[in-house]
């Protein structure tokens, strides 16, 4: 299918600053500016800033950036699925994944993730897509913001609604495996029945396996 991407810029400001929450970005530009030293929640910020680059570089790969000036301090990221979840396992070329949000310390507690994926989803091409997250409660940083397993699931839901993302039962073993764990999805108004049908599918595979 067709990958069109329509740029959306907003502005947020904050007790600190205003930030500039722009995308989806190509990678020559994400490539222009600096990472910050704390977006680490997945690996080190030079290598994540790298991973970055290449997913803006893939045709379905969308990037949406906050930044203060030149220097990146969160980001959202869309792909498709891993090959190697379950979620890969039906080919659907209109079922995309929010791979990873961060935000750095700094700027958590003013809506910047939420403004990120509300400013994803004002391009009108998301219309044309299942938007899923997989959220496992030992990628989350309990540590460093005192938040029990529950207070931050309160917190993931929240951000994912800001964007139209809205709870999901599945079987799927790795989220049945926590109760906190949760798979969050958004159903674009120009999806087809039978995408919709592929997607109950995949999210209900066990009762399948007799």
């Amino acid at each position: 299918m067709e990958h069109n991407k329509t740029y959306n810029r907003i502005e947020v400001t904050t007790m600190q600053q205003t930030l500039i929450i722009e995308g989806p970005i190509t990678a020559t530009e994400l490539q222009s500016y600096e990472f910050h030293k704390d977006l680490v929640a997945f690996r080190p910020a030079i290598q994540q800033h790298q991973a970055l680059i290449e997913i803006a570089d893939l045709p379905e790969g969308r990037i949406i950036i906050a930044r203060s000036e030149n220097i990146v301090v969160g980001y959202v990221t869309y792909l498709y699925p891993d090959p190697l979840e379950r979620w890969s396992e039906i080919e659907m070329p209109d079922l995309l994944e929010l791979g990873a949000i961060e935000v750095i310390p700094d700027f958590r507690g003013a809506s910047v993730g939420k403004n990120l994926i509300r400013a994803s989803m004002m391009d009108e091409s998301m219309e044309n897509y299942i938007i899923i997250t997989t959220e496992y409660y030992w990628h989350w940083d309990l540590k460093g913001t005192g938040l029990n397993v529950w207070e931050y699931r309160k917190v993931m839901e929240k951000m994912m609604n800001a964007g139209g993302l809205v709870y999901y039962a599945t079987d799927d073993p790795e989220i049945s495996s926590h109760p906190a764990n949760c798979l969050m999805a958004r159903i674009g108004k120009h999806i087809p029945l039978e995408s919709v049908q592929k997607f109950d599918r995949l999210r209900f595979m066990n009762r399948f396996m007799y």
